[in-house]
């Protein structure tokens, strides 16, 4: 069963954009989605996830199963990002381990509708409040990250870290959130409606224009491949390794809270996953001492790979069987 599942992924037709973008890059191909194409392709994505979770979310309604997963979603982006950090910098200077663990305590939210539309292809229903998980998770490993940094830093007169007004507004006003919590919104109030209104353009397109989005990451992660000789041994390993950690925390969480097998998928994905587009803004702005040639492709090049592949279904069989 794992292996079907596992194949039922791998030949899912987004995924095998991402493959395409990859081999184009490895064969030195010409092949690019211009600028700002891929932007757009971002921005639809999560406007067209958060009409659905704000529509799901007027059915279901504010429940205590609700509010338990949005508890849990909150409590695992200020754990990773503080276990996280405590590891790294062992092995790398508080720069660059406050803004990785910042990266792996944050999400993905293409990572995140990939896990959509997989739990879509098999039928599998989930809540529309996990979109307001996935916008809540975004933002608080970047102000612990930031905080870590300035814990440990030696150059206390340096500014940039401690601008923690300016940080809260970056992280707080990212695009992305204002978006994905905007839409979602607009779904609560307008409902069936609104769904109805938008559906040739939130649901008859939607696979189309993932697959397009998916190209593009293949073709920039097989880009970032050449980085990570930066990284070393090391943190190649920890790009795998701790998303498995935090994905099996997270299954362990949802089997004891006996959440639905759809929300649990998403909200392991959620702890599993890693951010390659908020994080980064966020981090240049607020720590440039860390090195971007690391954190960037570890996240980009290394764990988001691995979730859509391998994880997402391998998750899911998991939290099926333990169900």
């Amino acid at each position: 069963m794992s292996l079907e599942v596992v194949l039922h992924n791998l030949l899912n037709p987004a995924v095998l954009f991402f493959f395409l973008g990859l081999i184009s890059v490895f064969i030195k191909s010409d092949l690019e989605i211009p600028q700002p194409i891929p932007k757009f392709l971002s921005l639809y994505l999560l406007l067209s996830i958060g009409i659905k979770g704000g529509v799901e979310l007027a059915h279901s309604g504010i429940t205590a199963d609700v509010l338990t997963t949005l508890g849990l979603a909150m409590l695992m982006s200020v754990v990773v990002p503080i276990y996280t950090f405590y590891v790294l910098k062992k092995k790398v200077n508080i720069y660059d381990a406050g803004a990785i663990a910042a990266t792996y305590g944050s999400i993905s939210a293409v990572t995140f509708i990939t896990a959509t539309a997989f739990l879509r292809d098999i039928d599998v229903s989930y809540g529309g409040h996990m979109v307001a998980a996935m916008a809540l998770m975004e933002s608080p490993a970047i102000i612990i990250g930031v905080l870590l940094i300035n814990l440990y830093r030696t150059d206390k007169n340096n500014g940039n870290g401690n601008n923690y007004k300016g940080i809260l507004k970056e992280a707080l006003t990212n695009g992305s959130v204002v978006l994905i919590l905007g839409s979602l919104v607009i779904g609560v109030l307008g409902g069936e409606r609104t769904a109805t209104a938008l559906a040739p353009f939130t649901d008859n397109i939607f696979k189309g224009m993932l697959a397009f989005f998916l190209l593009d990451m293949g073709l920039l992660a097989g880009k970032r491949i050449r980085s990570l000789r930066m990284a070393g041994t090391f943190l190649i390993v920890f790009s795998i390794v701790i998303p498995i950690l935090n994905a099996a925390l997270g299954i362990a969480l949802c089997s004891m809270l006996n959440i639905n097998v759809g929300d649990s998928l998403l909200l392991v994905v959620l702890f599993a996953s890693a951010s390659y587009i908020a994080v980064p803004a966020a981090i240049r702005l607020t720590v440039p001492e860390a090195n971007p040639g690391l954190y960037v492709p570890m996240s980009l090049a290394i764990t988001f790979p691995f979730n859509i592949i391998i994880g997402i279904p391998v998750y899911y069989h998991i939290l099926e069987w333990l169900n």
